[in-house]
């Protein structure tokens, strides 16, 4: 989503960089040039006059430090800046002593509101949590249903009346209430609570929403806000927070082509984080907002403590380090390579997981990697025998002929993709001995990708 913005950061900054000093035509230059990017993002106006100022006070006199260039200064302060833009700290969620700890979804229709409680309802169950979906939204018929579908797919109760919402009557503070009621006997420890939107924000869609969260003293109220709305986001996010005074924000639709300005407009309007962004419309891709995080992929400085998390998460631990060992030692075969590319498969598109790599080149970074690219190469390893894989320097001119005819390709793809995995080898068993072996399990595997844009 922040791809434009980000393209900007860049060619600013890198007009900054071998400058001894910044003098004040610089700065006003500079300022200008992010003052004009944060508009075309669709940031707000009030918000971006308030950020350049920040930016250009902090500016001046850059030149009185030594330890860092005027490049990197901006590069600091612009960081800052915007990671406190996008909420400063990451949510850390407290849970209630007594619980279960609730949590009330509001928002307007078509925002995401009731995806996200069952993504939600996932995270906290990957957290060691046991959590229950209450289906509040008695409008719109089809809202309990797919909440109940929801709730299957993460293995996650659901309480609600289906009875009035098929027949879009009922009192949804009283589904509520009987919600926490039956969370508490069941012995569940979190609660999210799926209220009913609008189209537009309207008085009777406030005032419902009002009395279930006053019925339910809720822990946490998120807004969920579609991140394609832009400035109108900001208003949405006002009218709901004097309302419910909320705790966080949860973005949707992270991963569409909006240009960023509800991720950057909404915590200096309403003083609230962003809590949680919604990557994909699959139930995993959802995960908790770093502000810090988030503001060094914005400026091309990638993000590798979220893809090591991601890594952590879906590669299997033991096969990762007996991989990365023996990549080190030289050992790793296609067959190796071959269980690794399945793995990373799994953290999503490959085009995500590049945008957390610093210093990706921006061509490879916006490049849209589908699983073509990986089939291909999969089939062509299909399609040797066990002893090619081990040794793939046996493969000689009619070999590469089979492989090819047998996975759909090229001779040249087989050849290009055999030498690069040869060149891996070398290059890692080389690293391998400058690290005088190492202890397995110290190192986490991210296996390089023969065969893709990048690595050819």
């Amino acid at each position: 989503m922040f791809d434009t913005l980000s393209d900007r950061f860049e060619g600013i900054l890198k007009r900054l960089r071998g400058k001894g000093r910044l003098t004040e035509a610089d700065v006003d230059e500079v300022m200008q040039e992010i003052r004009t990017a944060l508009l075309d993002a669709d940031v707000n106006v009030r918000v971006t006059r308030q950020v350049v100022a920040r930016i250009r006070e902090q500016c001046v006199g850059l030149e009185l430090s030594k330890a860092l260039s005027p490049a990197q200064q901006v590069i600091k302060i612009v960081n800052q800046e915007l990671t406190n833009l996008l909420g400063g700290e990451t949510l850390k969620i407290t849970y209630a002593s007594r619980p279960p700890t609730v949590i009330l979804m509001a928002g307007l229709q078509g925002s995401g509101k009731t995806t996200n409680s069952g993504k939600l309802a996932k995270w906290f169950k990957a957290q060691g949590r046991n959590p229950m979906l209450v289906g509040a939204d008695l409008q719109r018929p089809a809202a309990v249903e797919q909440l109940r579908t929801l709730g299957r797919q993460v293995d996650v109760p659901v309480y609600s009346d289906d009875e009035a919402a098929k027949a879009g009557t009922g009192d949804p503070v009283a589904v509520a209430t009987r919600g926490l009621a039956e969370a508490r006997r069941l012995g569940k420890d979190v609660l999210i609570v799926d209220t009913a939107g609008r189209l537009a924000i309207d008085e009777e869609m406030m005032d419902q929403v009002k009395r279930i969260s006053a019925a339910l003293n809720p822990n946490y109220t998120f807004l969920v806000i579609d991140a394609m709305i832009g400035q109108d986001a900001v208003e949405v996010a006002q009218r709901f927070h004097e309302t419910l005074a909320i705790d966080g924000v949860i973005l949707s639709k992270l991963d569409g082509d909006a240009r960023g300005g509800a991720a950057l407009s909404v915590k200096e309007v309403i003083g609230r984080p962003i809590a949680f962004a919604s990557t994909g419309e699959k139930l995993d891709a959802f995960e908790q907002f770093h502000p810090d995080r988030m503001a060094g992929r914005i400026l091309g400085m990638g993000d590798m403590l979220t893809l090591i998390e991601q890594a952590e998460q879906h590669f299997e631990k033991d096969q990762a380090e007996e991989a990365a060992q023996r990549l080190m030692d030289g050992a790793f075969t296609l067959d190796d390579f071959l269980q690794q590319m399945q793995q990373l498969k799994k953290m999503g598109p490959l085009s995500n997981v590049l945008g957390m790599l610093p210093g990706v080149p921006k061509e490879l970074k916006g490049a849209q990697i589908g699983d073509d690219e990986l089939k291909r190469v999969e089939a062509i390893i299909r399609s040797m025998t066990p002893g090619e894989r081990r040794k793939p320097e046996v493969i000689n001119g009619s070999r590469r002929l089979r492989i090819a005819n047998g996975s759909g390709t090229t001779t040249g793809e087989v050849n290009r993709l055999v030498k690069q995995f040869s060149e891996m080898q070398k290059m890692m068993k080389k690293f391998g001995g400058g690290m005088g072996g190492g202890k397995k399990g110290k190192r986490r595997m991210m296996p390089a990708m023969p065969g893709m844009p990048g690595f050819n």
